[in-house]
């Protein structure tokens, strides 16, 4: 077995080998409005859940050349996002709105998507996502870095309104088949949901 020492090589390959290890990523599709009132998407693989009580949200946006992306300074700015979680009706445009444009331009209309209302929050959300979480910001807390500056900003996102697609809402659970989920894998490689196993956890 190969053992390598983290502190030893650089960022770019220590990325290499986590993108490659940690397997498959579920994305989030984060919405955020700018102060001149740009609606902002933007795909992050970086995701999780946090904690169930009260419902928070982690994405971690990677910082370039140490200065804040459009999602995590819109996010700052405004205190709130929605996170849209990926699925194969919507791919290809998810993937769009990772092309890198100038603040002034929205990757919803970029990549044809449809803008909503949020119930709770002033950052609209995208129509084309069956499953999507309006956040307030709990926390954004600047990460990693060499010499004092951060490389990442890690948002923590308090749900405040779930929104679900009728079909996908079965006795207060998702029908994970049905989602069509992608993950992220490395490089430019996706993943579908694949086949699934059930094991009881032990008591």
């Amino acid at each position: 077995m190969i053992s390598i020492d983290p502190g030893g090589q650089s960022a770019q390959e220590n990325y290499k080998l986590l993108i490659g290890s940690v397997i498959p990523r579920p994305i989030a599709l984060v919405t955020t409005l700018s102060e001149e009132g740009v609606l902002n998407a933007a795909p992050f693989s970086f995701f999780n859940i946090v904690t169930a009580s009260p419902p928070i949200l982690s994405v971690s946006v990677q910082r370039k050349n140490g200065l804040r992306k459009d999602t995590a300074r819109n996010a700052i700015a405004a205190g709130a996002f929605v996170v849209h979680i990926a699925d194969e009706r919507y791919a290809e445009a998810m993937n769009a709105t990772a092309a890198p444009v100038e603040p002034h331009v929205s990757e919803v209309e970029l990549a044809g998507l449809t803008a909503v209302p949020s119930a709770c929050i002033a950052v609209p959300g995208i129509a084309e996502a069956r499953i999507r979480m309006e956040c307030v910001l709990e926390q954004a807390l600047p990460l990693g870095g060499d010499e004092g500056v951060p490389s990442c900003d890690l948002l923590l996102g308090r749900v405040v309104r779930f929104h679900i697609a009728d079909e996908l809402y079965k006795d207060g659970r998702i029908d994970a088949a049905g989602l069509q989920l992608v993950s992220r894998l490395a490089g430019n490689d996706y993943a579908k949901l694949g086949t699934s196993f059930t094991l009881v956890r032990p008591t």
